[in-house]
C-alpha cells in the first residue's frame, strides 16, 4: 500500500490539495467559498460520490465531494465516497480532509471506511510495468478532526491494517503465474506470518501424501510445480472461539484434460488463487487489528496442468477423510483441493469453518459479478457473514443447500464424482464440500463472480479484487459461537 495516513486537528500546510464535503443540501460549509447557485452552476449539487475541482487560495486546490442526504451516511457510504474523493485527488502528492469526521455513526467505522476507500481506490498492481507514471501521485493523506482525535486515529489504524491487506492479496491474484508458484505463495506466506503474529507450517508433495491429501495431490499430477500447504495459526490470549478458514489456491488452472477454451476468461485464471490470497491476507490483518478469535488457516496451494501424467477422466482419489471421488472433470479441481482442507479442518473440531473459492461458473451465471454465493449447513454462521457483508459492502446471496440434489454427484465407482451434471452447478459443488466438514458449522463462498472488476468503480480497480478479505476479517473479528445444530 503506497499510501500513508495520519491525523491532525487541522490541515498541514504541506496539503497540496483540501478535499471538502458538500452535503445536498443546507449550508456548504467552511472553505468552500462558493454559494449554492455558484456551486449548481459548475454541475455540482453535492450528490454522493460527486467532485469537483476548484483553485484554492496560496494554491491549494480545493476538491469537493458529494456526500448526499447527511442522514444516509453510513460507513458503507463513506468508503465509496472517499475512493471517488481519493480518485478526483490523485494528480496531488498529499491531501488533507475533514471526511471523517461527518459520518452519522461510529466515528471510528467512519474513519476506518475512509482509509479503506482512499486506499483501495488509489491501489495499482504494476510490478512489471516500465512506466509507473500511470501510478496515482497521491500518496499522503491527512484525516483533519478537531474532536474526535481518539476515534479517528483508531479508525484510521484498523483501516490501514484492512486495507494493507487487501493490497496484499490483489496483488498476489494479480501476478502472472509464472512469477508466482505454490512455492513461491508459500514463502510468502511463511514471511507475512513471521510479520503478523502467526505460526506457519509448509507441507510439501511428500508429506501431503504421506498425510492422504489425495485431492490436492491429484489434481497437481499434471504439473512440473510441487504442491504447497500452508497451516496458519493465530492464537491470541483467551480466546473463546475458534475459527478455521480454507482457501482454494489454484495459481493457474488450465482445466487439466478437460482443457479451458482460449478465451479471455482462460487469461483470468492466474485469479484462481484469489481464495487462498484472500484468506493469507485476513490472517495478516488479525494480530494488529486484536481480534479475539483464535484462526486457523489452511492455503491449498497447486496449479492445473494437462500432461502426460495428468489426472484423468475416470481416475478415482482418495481424499483426507478417507473418502473416494470419481473425477468427471478436472476442470472441477478447486473442490478436490478444498476437500482436503476441509477435511483437516474439521478434525481441530473448530467452533466454525469457512471456505472461500473461485469456484463455479455457474455461481456467476447466477449471480452476476457483483456478489458471491454462500451456502452453509448452520444458519447461525450464515447469518454471522450475511451481517458482515452488510459491514463491509461485500455482497453475498444465500443459495439452498438442497440435499436432495446429492444424488447428482453419485457414483458407480467411488463414493461420489466431483461433478453433478448442467445444472445447479453451485448447489451440487457446495453439497460435495459438505461431504467434508463433519459436523462442524460451515459456510461456503464461491466468489467466481466477484474476483475481479472489469474497471475503475467505487473502492474497486479494473483486476483482481481481494473479495472476501474484509468480509472474513470482520467475520473473524465478530464472531459467536453459533449452536452445534446444523441443517
Amino acid at each position: 500500500m503506497r499510501t500513508t495516513f495520519s491525523t491532525s486537528k487541522s490541515a498541514p500546510s504541506k496539503a497540496e490539495a483540501v478535499i471538502i464535503p458538500v452535503a445536498s443540501s443546507g449550508p456548504v460549509g467552511a472553505g468552500v467559498g462558493l454559494n449554492r447557485d455558484q456551486l449548481s452552476a459548475l454541475g455540482f449539487e453535492g450528490r454522493t460520490a460527486q467532485t469537483v475541482t476548484l483553485p484554492g487560495d496560496k494554491g491549494k486546490v480545493r476538491v469537493l465531494v458529494g456526500v448526499g442526504d447527511v442522514r444516509d451516511l453510513d460507513a458503507n457510504t463513506m468508503r465509496t465516497i472517499a475512493a471517488a474523493a481519493a480518485r478526483a485527488s490523485s494528480r496531488y502528492a498529499s491531501v488533507a480532509t475533514t471526511l471523517a469526521s461527518v459520518g452519522r455513526g461510529a466515528t471510528k467505522a467512519n474513519a476506518q471506511a475512509v482509509v479503506e476507500g482512499m486506499a483501495l481506490a488509489l491501489h495499482r498492481w504494476a510490478d512489471l510495468k516500465n512506466d509507473k507514471g500511470s501510478l496515482p501521485k497521491l500518496t499522503s493523506v491527512t484525516l483533519v478532526s478537531s474532536t474526535e482525535t481518539t476515534a479517528v486515529t483508531a479508525g484510521m489504524n484498523a483501516g490501514i491494517a484492512t486495507a494493507g491487506a487487501v493490497c496484499n492479496a490483489r496483488d498476489f491474484a494479480n501476478t502472472p503465474p509464472s512469477h508466482l508458484t505454490a512455492r513461491a505463495f508459500a514463502e510468502r506466506a511463511v514471511a507475512i506470518a513471521a510479520e503478523s503474529n502467526l505460526v506457519s507450517t509448509v507441507y510439501d508433495k511428500d508429506q501431503l501424501a504421506a498425510m492422504g491429501c489425495g485431492g490436492l495431490v491429484g489434481v497437481n499430477a499434471g504439473s512440473v510445480e510441487p504442491p504447497r500447504m500452508v497451516k496458519l495459526e493465530y492464537k491470541p490470549a483467551n480466546a473463546k472461539s475458534h475459527v478455521v478458514l480454507v482457501g482454494k489456491g489454484v495459481m493457474y488452472d488450465s482445466g487439466g484434460i478437460s482443457l479451458k477454451p482460449s478465451d479471455p476468461s482462460h487469461a483470468s485464471m492466474k485469479m484462481d488463487m484469489s481464495g487462498a490470497a484472500a484468506v493469507l491476507a485476513t490472517m495478516s490483518a488479525l494480530s494488529a487489528l486484536k481480534v479475539k478469535t483464535r484462526v486457523t488457516a489452511f492455503l491449498m496451494c497447486t496449479d492445473n496442468m494437462p500432461s502426460g501424467s495428468a489426472l484423468k477422466l475416470g481416475d478415482v482419489l482418495t481424499m483426507r477423510n478417507g473418502k473416494t471421488v470419481e473425477i468427471h472433470n478436472t476442470d472441477a479441481e478447486g473442490r478436490l483441493i478444498l476437500a482436503d482442507g476441509l477435511s483437516l479442518g474439521a478434525e481441530l473440531k473448530p467452533d466454525a469453518m469457512l471456505d472461500i473459492a473461485t469456484l463455479t461458473g455457474a455461481c456467476m451465471g447466477a449471480l452476476g459479478k457483483h456478489m458471491a454465493g454462500v451456502l452453509g449447513n448452520n444458519d447461525a454462521v450464515l447469518a454471522q457473514i450475511k451481517q458482515s457483508s452488510s459491514r463491509t459492502d461485500e455482497l453475498v446471496w444465500e443459495l439452498p443447500l438442497h440435499r436432495p440434489y446429492r444424488a447428482l454427484l453419485d457414483s458407480n465407482a467411488a463414493d461420489m464424482r466431483n461433478i453433478g451434471g448442467p445444472l445447479a452447478g453451485a448447489t451440487t459443488a457446495a453439497l460435495f464440500l459438505s461431504e467434508f466438514v463433519g459436523s462442524t458449522p460451515w459456510v461456503h463462498i464461491d466468489m467466481a463472480g466477484p474476483m475481479d472488476s472489469d474497471g475503475d468503480n467505487g473502492w474497486l480497480n479494473r483486476g483482481a479484487t481481494a473479495y472476501g478479505t474484509r468480509l472474513m476479517i470482520d467475520f473473524c473479528a465478530n464472531f459467536t459461537k453459533p449452536g452445534r445444530k446444523n441443517k
